[in-house]
């Protein structure tokens, strides 16, 4: 195999029986077409995970503001078999024409100078071949795919409204076979049997995962994310946990006189009070605090039944965030939950809910008498009423025994559920690592509990003599 240098930079190399001419000139030229091609690669996969990867709220948002782009990629992405068909035809396309130019062509050029070298003479052509192949290849996953899915990912948004436009243009350009691609895939999975997933384009983990993120960086606040938690807690949770219970309820008698259900008024800080006649069982309506007391002229009477409103009645077992629809499509902004029986179990407000999502609010004038009062790090000292949820939350457990069923929806419940009967103050017993102390009963009801970590034991090293 012989050498011949030209004057025009023309090399002349024989290969097996033909003879091989290169012009020099002309490698730039090659080189240039191959970068092109790289480029063309990622910008059609920048297109594709900017289109896939973009959140629709996002673009949407973009969309209002004036974003044609957005609006585009809104299209784009509720539809995107199309688009994917276009961008694989773009790909390879792309594949092809740079095996092409970079395969056989460029490793000739590197067949001369390896040719120089008397030890590589006899494999020249294959090594230049895997030089130029190794190269190529290297280019095109930085260069055409990772750097550009990499910027795609960072920010999906502003790059599928830049491209969307022009990747449309292209799609319609290639309409007739990407219609081949589209359908011809379609019948592929029918024929696999596979069903495009009935999924919600995104879940309650999801968002939680995305509030979380945005608290680990700043964007909310401690209290915000707080809050956030406590609203998808509220969308799972039953009236029955937030309601008061009937034995807390304070309460208006139409057996009673004036001047008693005066004191009563004035002596509680509720805006609201059911009105009945004997017991709950039977009641006329519900009255405000503060028209009442606004209105009342003395030796005049307070006519209660006139002023009661027809309250509203939702089951035990309803949704909260459907009771707080209901609530608030009344004039009166409180509900009277009902068993099945269709005796009153307790009463939930608008003010109920609120608390729920914020935290303790104390009626103004109120001696505050918080939830949990925590005794040191291992104790809490908590009230009876409060919440399965709340005590999930305090305990760090999951799950608590009979939860499922329905038994209980507060602390006091839930010491009645495992313990099969009504407990006796500073009776005790243990569960998942927590002792629960019976501090005080108010009748039949749990008031308060002493609730401590039980801390491991440690044992020492006994020695003997």
């Amino acid at each position: 195999m012989g050498l011949n240098p030209h004057p025009n930079q023309v090399y002349i190399y024989q290969r097996e029986s033909a003879i091989v001419i290169l012009d020099t000139a002309s490698i730039g030229t090659e080189i240039i077409i191959i970068l092109v091609l790289i480029l063309a690669n990622g910008l059609f996969a920048m297109t594709e995970m900017s289109i896939v990867s973009s959140r629709k709220s996002r673009l949407e948002s973009m969309a209002t503001s004036g974003s044609k782009g957005a609006q585009a990629a809104i299209k784009m992405a509720e539809d995107p078999t199309p688009l994917l068909s276009a961008v694989q035809i773009g790909i390879t396309l792309i594949g092809i024409l740079t095996g092409a130019f970079g395969g056989a062509r460029l490793s000739s050029y590197l067949v001369v100078p390896l040719n120089t070298i008397p030890f590589l003479r006899g494999y020249s052509e294959a090594i230049s071949l895997a030089i130029v192949v190794g190269i190529i290849t290297y280019l095109s996953l930085i260069i055409g795919e990772l750097v550009p899915k990499k910027l795609a990912l960072n920010n999906p948004e502003p790059i599928a409204a830049a491209i969307a436009r022009p990747m449309s243009a292209f799609v319609r350009l290639n309409r007739p076979l990407v219609h081949l691609l589209s359908l011809s895939t379609v019948m592929v999975m029918k024929l696999l049997g596979t069903k495009a997933p009935e999924e919600p384009p995104v879940t309650e983990e999801e968002v939680r995962g995305l509030i979380g993120q945005g608290a680990q960086y700043g964007v909310f606040e401690k209290s915000e994310r707080e809050m956030l938690e406590k609203i998808f807690i509220l969308g799972d949770m039953r009236v029955g946990a937030l309601m008061t219970p009937r034995t807390q309820i304070k309460w208006l008698d139409l057996e009673d006189n004036d001047q008693y259900n005066l004191r009563i008024i004035r002596n509680s800080n509720h805006l609201f009070f059911p009105v009945a006649r004997g017991s709950l069982d039977d009641i006329i309506g519900v009255v405000y605090s503060n028209e009442l007391l606004a209105n009342y002229i003395p030796g005049v009477p307070l006519r209660l039944e006139e002023a009661a409103r027809q309250p509203l009645y939702v089951p035990k077992n309803t949704p909260a965030l459907k009771v707080l629809e209901k609530i608030r499509e009344t004039d009166v902004y409180v509900a009277l939950v009902v068993d099945e029986y269709g005796g009153i179990s307790g009463l939930i407000s608008l003010y109920d809910i609120a608390e729920h999502i914020v935290g303790d609010m104390p009626y103004l004038g109120e001696d505050e008498d918080p939830d949990v009062i925590i005794r040191d790090d291992t104790s809490w000292l908590v009230d009876g009423m409060l919440s399965a949820e709340e005590l999930k939350e305090l305990l760090d457990v999951d799950h608590f025994p009979g939860e499922e069923r329905g038994y209980f929806q507060t602390l006091g419940g839930f010491i009645v559920s495992f313990l099969g009967r009504i407990p006796a103050t500073a009776e005790s017993f243990e569960w998942n690592g927590y002792t629960f102390e019976i501090v005080d009963m108010d009748k039949a009801r749990v008031d308060k509990v002493l609730i401590t970590r039980q801390l491991p034991q440690v044992h020492g090293d006994r020695s003997t003599e």
